[in-house]
């Protein structure tokens, strides 16, 4: 969800740390937080937390707020080592990737696996020593979702795998929600499928910019086997469900006049943006005018915003 960085040289060509193998301890500790890809991490807190205000109908145990979200941290942590283990021989040949640790040797495979292993357990019992057992079930079934199901399964088979795999980026949702019950809801279930809906339109527009990177390893991005047409016109129906899905809280009673105008609102520019990208396709525009990345970061922001709004609306009610 995130654009790494990447230094100007040829993709594949690993870097070496420097002269001799040594790896300073301040560039070591860097690199295993880079391993747990915080960027990403903030934007899956950013789902977690809103929820909690939701469920408790105002502000929730701050104790509580706390270790769900350090909680949460350590287990999409594990996950994301794990993916970079998983993924370590085709991010060397990719140029948003080439920087990643195992890349630069900045950290082995064998440590990069104990890492993600290690973050895995302690967070599934952090989760069930400190919220609840029901939480820790779900995030370790995060977890494993998006390192069996979408990095082993799904990612280089078929062009299908960030619908499908999106759904380990959808549980934060519900683990806030039972960090806080410790039951389910459909207030919950309509959050989880907004992110559900969410997550293809916020992710394909990223793989049509780098789409050449993925092609390079084989990996099956939509971007990848279709057109820019064919993509932008999926973008354009997930949208509109997305924004559909995201205004049945207010009938349902769960929320209230403000939510309901930030989802309006925010979704409309959503579908101006995503009919402006397909309109674009459709006249056979790429390159930097076709402005995919445009959607990309107000997906950043209307998400951000949307969950900003589900916290915020208890207040008004």
């Amino acid at each position: 969800m995130c654009v790494t960085a990447v230094e100007s040289r040829p993709a594949g060509v690993a870097l070496t740390p420097s002269p001799g193998g040594h790896r300073p301890f301040g560039a070591r500790v860097k690199a295993f937080v880079a391993l747990t890809k915080p960027r990403i991490i903030e934007l899956l807190l950013i789902t977690t937390v809103p929820v909690m205000f939701l469920a408790a109908q105002g502000v929730p145990d701050l104790w509580l707020v706390l270790t769900t979200t350090i909680g949460g941290y350590l287990s999409a942590g594990g996950a994301n080592a794990l993916n970079m283990y998983i993924d370590r021989d085709i991010d060397a040949l990719m140029d948003r990737t080439s920087q990643r640790p195992l890349v630069t040797g900045m950290v082995s495979p064998r440590e990069c696996l104990a890492f993600g292993i290690a973050l895995a357990v302690i967070s599934t019992v952090w989760f069930g020593l400190l919220v609840n057992w029901l939480s820790a079930a779900l995030s370790l079934g995060a977890l494993l979702f998006y390192v069996v199901i979408y990095t082993m399964l799904l990612k280089r088979r078929t062009s299908q795998n960030i619908v499908w795999g999106g759904i380990a980026g959808c549980m934060p949702v519900l683990i806030g929600w039972s960090a806080v019950t410790n039951s389910m809801s459909w207030a919950a279930v309509i959050l989880f499928a907004v992110i559900f809906f969410w997550t293809p339109p916020h992710y394909w527009p990223l793989s049509m910019k780098v789409k050449d990177d993925y092609a390079r390893v084989g990996v099956p991005m939509l971007p990848v086997i279709a057109s820019n047409r064919v993509v932008a016109r999926q973008i354009v129906v997930y949208s509109w469900v997305m924004v559909a899905v995201s205004l049945l809280l207010t009938p349902l009673g769960y929320t209230g006049w403000f939510y309901t105008a930030v989802a309006l609102l925010t979704g409309g520019f959503w579908l101006w943006e995503a009919h402006g990208l397909l309109n674009r396709a459709k006249a056979g525009v790429t390159g930097g005018k076709l402005k995919e990345m445009r959607l990309f970061h107000w997906s950043i922001t209307y998400v951000s915003l949307l969950f900003v709004a589900v916290a915020v609306d208890p207040f008004l009610r």
